[in-house]
């Protein structure tokens, strides 16, 4: 199959959708299929191609995380997409490149395959900053409903999505596929072991240092506020206790958890470390003994599956999303509050090697639900099911 994918964020752009593409892009190519990426360029300029993927220019959103709003008028993209002869399009974004993706999708007269990443209720607040909110949600859930139902097939990555868009009334048939992911990426014997040990002399962190990480993006949504909070209850009860905590993204939140570190008089035990590139990220999985999230706005936790690939203990906030990833003391553990953070803390440190290591077991046993080639074999019955549609 002739493939052409439209995202709005891709390498080097780092997040949830980001990885999901590339993983998309890279296992349909390593079974055979062609393959046409179309994406915002990373930085300012005309479009071009590299290989198989299209960098489309846009204008740099500073206070959306830096994406960039493309022109959904543009005629270039869609003719190179039309040389290109698609069998179908896969859609993985709203706005903008989204649009240039149904516009493509009508005037070849192929099928559109949508992937529906990001509830963006949770983000209307960075549109229209409180005022409205309430109308902006609404417009949203509207919005949301309306594509769905204009889609030749429509995916969500987990239940809780599919449970979202049933909520506000879609009676769209949906196909829940997580995202899959390349877990051998994150084995230990793929990670240089010397930079780990040059790392952690650079960064003061000593055999003895219990290592927390948080990684992702650094926004209000993703709640690390809750885990630094929790994180700096731990220190105050436990101060015999060496820890330290890496914080490894950037985002419009950054300078606020920063601050809060100082208040909290954490900033000596938190380090941020920036952007990374994706091919830089398992290296960071395997500097921490606890992986630790309290975002709740996931549409599928990515980072808990790729902690639990890289063998370290997770421990998430709460969320009905991860109840099938996680089961508490079995592949990881949750908590709910500052307290119960302690708690679970105290439980994981408090652990021998064998029980360290059925927690392991246990998650590995989890996340090879989500292996590349399942996710292949179930992304292609979707695709061969949109182009029988338009037999």
């Amino acid at each position: 199959m002739r493939i052409a994918i439209f995202t709005d964020a891709y390498p080097p752009f780092i997040n949830g959708v980001s990885t999901s593409t590339y993983n998309l892009a890279n296992c349909l190519k390593a079974h055979g299929h062609d393959v046409l990426v179309v994406a915002p360029r990373p930085t300012d300029g005309k479009l071009y191609q590299i290989g198989d993927v299209l960098y489309v220019p846009g204008i740099y959103l500073k206070k959306m995380y830096g994406y960039r709003f493309t022109n959904i008028f543009a005629n270039k993209p869609v003719q190179i997409v039309k040389k290109f002869k698609p069998d179908v399009i896969h859609n993985q974004t709203d706005f903008t490149i989204g649009v240039l993706a149904r516009r493509a999708a009508k005037k070849l007269k192929v099928p559109i395959v949508y992937t529906y990443h990001t509830s963006y209720e949770d983000y209307t607040y960075y549109a229209v900053h409180g005022i409205m909110d309430r109308f902006a949600k609404r417009f949203v859930r509207t919005y949301s409903r309306d594509l769905a139902s204009r889609m030749t097939e429509f995916i969500t990555p987990s239940e809780k999505t599919k449970e979202y868009m049933r909520s506000i009334g879609s009676d769209t048939y949906i196909n829940v596929i997580p995202t899959g992911i390349d877990f051998s990426l994150f084995k230990k014997e793929n990670i240089d072991q010397e930079k780990i040990n040059a790392f952690k002399k650079e960064h003061n962190i000593k055999p003895t240092t219990k290592v927390f990480l948080l990684l992702g993006r650094i926004a209000k949504e993703k709640s690390m506020d809750v885990s630094v909070r929790g994180f700096a209850s731990y220190h105050q009860k436990h101060p015999e206790v060496d820890i330290k905590m890496l914080i490894v993204g950037d985002g419009p939140f950054r300078e606020d958890l920063e601050l809060l570190c100082e208040e909290l008089g954490v900033n000596n035990l938190v380090e941020f470390l920036g952007s990374v590139s994706g091919l830089e990220v398992p290296f960071y999985y395997h500097l921490a003994d606890i992986y630790t999230s309290a975002s709740i706005t996931e549409t599928q936790g990515l980072t808990f599956m790729e902690a639990m690939a890289a063998g370290k203990i997770v421990l998430a906030r709460f969320d009905s999303n991860l109840t099938g990833t996680i089961i508490n003391g079995k592949t990881g553990f949750f908590f709910t509050d500052n307290a119960s953070f302690i708690t679970q803390v105290e439980k994981i440190f408090a652990m021998n090697e064998k029980q360290r290591q059925e927690i392991v077991e246990g998650a590995y046993r989890i996340v090879d639900i989500y292996s590349i080639d399942k996710f292949y074999n179930n992304i292609v019955r979707v695709y061969k099911r949109a182009i029988r549609k338009f037999w």
